[in-house]
């Protein structure tokens, strides 16, 4: 038997079929590219196992094997530990991959050993991407029942385009391909983000009509700014793999209603093939926290469930699964179940709709992958951990009993079961809590993850002076924040970062590294003022880039007046400048992160200019080329007074320079695309300066480059081989280069503290002095040049604190400037806002 979608994809002929952002293969190509890999795979049924992205070659993988009869095993790509358990387990007669434009075929024997069911199409797992030995067995009419019945009801035309959200290998997403494949209708292959603009992009460019969402993507939606987005094309939004909370399925399905159009909130499972439920558009505003009605071709029954107020949800219908599989034998198996017995308690509403209220079975359904909380236990159990998991579709919650680590517990449950670490909290307890009886239980441990109440003394209210809301309003000098917003949405940038993170630790205690990009919402739910370790009686931790300006500037003021001689700081605030960029200046879509670097590179230009200018007036020191921040371009090459600006000026030249990169919307595209490759050419680049191979004619433009650019490295390095790869490259780019490894001691080890330390720990005394330090590290390199010199003579030590609180007065004057400015922009915008009543015609 074959799937009849995708044996008669020639009949759409010369329709789009798959579009991607280079490429548009119309339906008689792909069904070429099928009939070519099913003529590779043989005519003999033989069980395949396929490592899935969402890519071509996978999908014509996938559509060659529907073809030619052969059952498959489908899984995601990454996930090499649940590929080699499946493999173990079922013995596939070939393996495919994908890579480099290539099908690759790993063909384990001629034939096949395993006797394999006539009807038997599909091999998918029931948790995600876990490598559980357990699969659901889906036959060709479940897979052409389901999407018939998913086309139907979403009226999907010839003219439907659907850009692909959601991975290949998990059931919602490939019915979302299986259902427009059907019809005729376009694909739009893409393993992008929503949350890239790059996504937006090709979805307009393709003339996309329509998307799938799991609630977890809303939450992303919500940050990108999608209400405000221009989608003409747009016809349908789908939801499914958890439920979506009432309050949201209204809000989306009224924006749909106001922008035209539907949002289907629909209810499934893998042993449905997909879909067995959806809730028509109309009735969103109305029931939205129902799963809606059965789909085309299914029906649901209520069944007693004894002790239960309600009961539980029954489904039957032709997309049904087969039945389990558990070990390579049950492969033969025929049909051993006719009607799913979904585990979830229901209720039908007088409107006639249905409605989940609870859980029979012990299983969540958390960023749309089902997880099975016995498994959580028993795969702690086998690492010799007796622990006891509950959860919501919100997350996981799991006590281990003891002394455990728990972040190595919470990174082996991730991977184990396949789910993001933010989405598991572990807490260890003395005793498991137990009922009366003996048994676990299960609403103490969920209650663990009910924030503590916070400390009296702590204003967390949402206009508090200790709220996440309020310390980005005064940060900020903005006045209305959405739950959505993160610092660098809102303009942050790392002048205004420092006195903003200090404010969040003291309002919740240790804060994420990322909590710059962290919505409102997410930082508000954390508990406030979290009590302090032992250790941290003295001691509390600092952003190691807060710490480095610090003590960077203090180096280099004192070197200058010399107190002392410490050669290096400089060139590791170069660094840091790049790893700041990276952090604050590229997120949001293309032209609001523009309009974000350059605002943040007026906060350079307008106070070093000011302070120049007053400079120039009262020496002789520095000319009018100092004035325009053009000294390094058209000033004397012997190093004079005229130099005291230079490292304003290269950085000012590499942030307009990266700004103006940025703006081009390849290279733009390019760094979403590859936010580890871009800035690794970029070092490279810098390598060709540092080595003397290209001549930029800039001087000190060299080592400005190439640290500015592994700096900004270094931020997107997000694992541990990552950071080891820029460690390796510091190491063996840093030596030579000054001819002073004094100097170059300090440039190498302040690298690798920035690459390894997220934090230091500093004295409590003396953190405030460090934050105001790094907060005004700019402009105490500015002013110190005219401070120091007529104090210099009398102390050395007076000299360089007297620059150092100069610095700070002027960049206190600074920041109340620029607060002022945006205030009284601020309220002009609104009156200029302000809805004037209309005037009645004259005659």
């Amino acid at each position: 038997m074959r799937v009849p979608f995708a044996a008669d994809l020639a009949s759409y002929g010369d329709r789009p079929a798959i579009l991607t952002d280079t490429l548009t293969l119309t339906y008689r190509d792909l069904a070429e590219r099928v009939a070519d890999l099913a003529f590779r795979l043989g005519t003999e049924r033989r069980l395949i196992a396929l490592a899935a992205t969402n890519d071509l070659e996978s999908l014509v993988a996938y559509l060659a094997a529907l073809a030619g009869g052969h059952p498959l095993i489908l899984l995601p790509e990454d996930r090499s530990a649940a590929l080699e358990s499946l493999v173990a387990a079922y013995d596939p007669d070939v393996i495919v991959r994908s890579g480099n434009g290539r099908t690759v075929l790993e063909e384990r024997r001629p034939g096949t050993r395993h006797e394999l069911h006539p009807d038997l199409a599909l091999l998918l797992s029931t948790s995600g991407s876990t490598g559980s030995p357990k699969l659901v067995r889906l036959s060709h009419a479940n897979l052409q029942s389901n999407a018939e019945s998913i086309s139907e009801y979403l009226n999907i035309g010839p003219d439907d385009r659907v850009a692909t959200t959601l991975p290949i290998s998990y059931c919602y997403g490939l019915s979302v391909i299986n259902s427009h494949l059907l019809r005729g209708a376009g694909v739009v292959l893409t393993n992008l983000s929503v949350v890239d603009p790059c996504f937006w992009e090709l979805f307009r460019n393709r003339g996309a009509t329509a998307f799938a969402a799991v609630p977890y993507t809303f939450e992303l939606l919500e940050r990108v700014g999608f209400a405000e987005m221009e989608l003409p094309t747009l016809r349908y939004v789908t939801q499914a793999g958890g439920r979506l909370a009432p309050e949201m399925v209204q809000r989306y399905a009224g924006l749909g209603g106001r922008q035209g159009w539907d949002l289907f909130v629909m209810y499934g499972q893998t042993e449905a093939t997909a879909r067995m439920a959806y809730l028509p558009p109309e009735l969103a505003a109305t029931v939205p926290g129902a799963i809606g009605i059965p789909v085309p071709g299914g029906a649901f029954r209520i069944d007693p469930v004894p002790g239960q107020e309600h009961g539980e949800l029954v489904y039957t219908g032709p997309n049904v699964m087969l039945g389990y599989a558990e070990t390579a034998g049950d492969l033969g198996k025929g049909r051993s179940i006719n009607e799913l017995r979904t585990g979830d308690l229901a209720r039908q509403h007088p409107t006639g709709v249905y409605e989940v209220v609870g859980r029979r079975s012990r299983f969540v359904k958390i960023v749309g992958l089902r997880v099975d909380l016995g498994q959580v236990e028993r795969l702690l159990a086998d690492l010799g951990v007796q622990a006891a998991s509950a959860g919501t579709d919100d997350g996981l919650v799991v006590a281990v009993e003891g002394d455990h680590d728990k972040r190595l517990l919470g990174k082996v449950l991730a991977q184990g079961m396949g789910l993001p670490r933010a989405a598991l909290q572990i807490h260890t307890v003395q005793h498991l809590p137990r009922l009366v009886t003996g048994k676990l239980d299960y609403r103490a441990v969920l209650a663990l993850s009910r924030p503590e109440p916070e400390p009296a003394h702590v204003d967390t209210a949402a206009d508090g002076p200790g709220s996440v809301r309020r310390i980005f309003a005064d940060a900020l000098e903005v006045a209305d924040i959405a739950d959505g917003d993160t610092f660098v949405s809102l303009g942050g940038d790392s002048l205004s970062y420092v006195a903003a993170s200090v404010r969040l630790e003291h309002a919740l205690g240790q804060v994420p590294p990322d909590w710059h990009v962290t919505p409102v919402r997410d930082l508000e739910a954390r508990p406030g003022n979290l009590p302090a370790r032992k250790l941290r009686r003295f001691f509390a931790p600092l952003e190691t880039s807060i710490v480095l300006r610090a003590v960077g500037i203090v180096l280099i003021v004192s070197t200058h007046v010399g107190l002392f001689s410490w050669q290096g700081a400089a060139h590791v605030l170069m660094a840091v400048a790049g790893y700041n960029f990276a952090r604050f200046q590229l997120s949001g879509e293309r032209l609001q992160r523009l309009r974000r670097q350059l605002a943040s590179l007026a906060r350079i230009v307008v106070p070093s200019m000011a302070f120049i200018a007053a400079a120039h007036l009262v020496t002789d020191n520095y000319t009018p080329a100092n004035l325009l921040l053009l000294n390094a371009i058209i000033g004397p090459e012997a190093v004079t007074t005229q130099w005291h600006f230079w490292f304003i000026e290269i950085l000012v030249y590499l942030l307009l320079g990266m700004t103006a990169l940025l703006a081009v919307p390849w290279a733009d595209r390019a760094e979403r695309r590859f936010p580890l490759l871009l800035p690794l050419a970029m070092t490279g680049a810098g390598l060709l300066t540092r080595y003397e191979v290209v001549n930029p004619g800039v001087p000190h433009t060299a080592p400005a480059l190439w640290l500015f650019a592994l700096g900004w490295t270094i931020a997107r390095s997000r694992t541990a081989a990552q950071r080891c790869m820029v460690s390796a490259i510091a190491a063996l780019t840093v030596p030579g280069f000054f001819e002073n490894t004094t100097r170059e001691g300090t440039l190498l080890a302040g690298i690798l503290i920035l690459i390894w330390l997220p934090s230091i720990p500093v004295p409590k005394g003396l953190r405030r002095l460090m934050v105001v330090l790094a907060s005004a590290s700019l402009y105490a390199y500015l002013v110190h040049w005219l401070v120091y010199p007529p104090l210099a003579g009398i102390s050395p030590a007076l000299a360089v604190a007297a620059s150092l609180a100069a610095g700070v007065a002027y960049w206190d004057l600074c920041m109340r400037v620029i607060k002022a400015a945006t205030r009284r922009r601020t309220r002009t915008k609104k009156s200029h806002n302000r809805v004037l009543p209309a005037t009645a015609p004259t005659a």
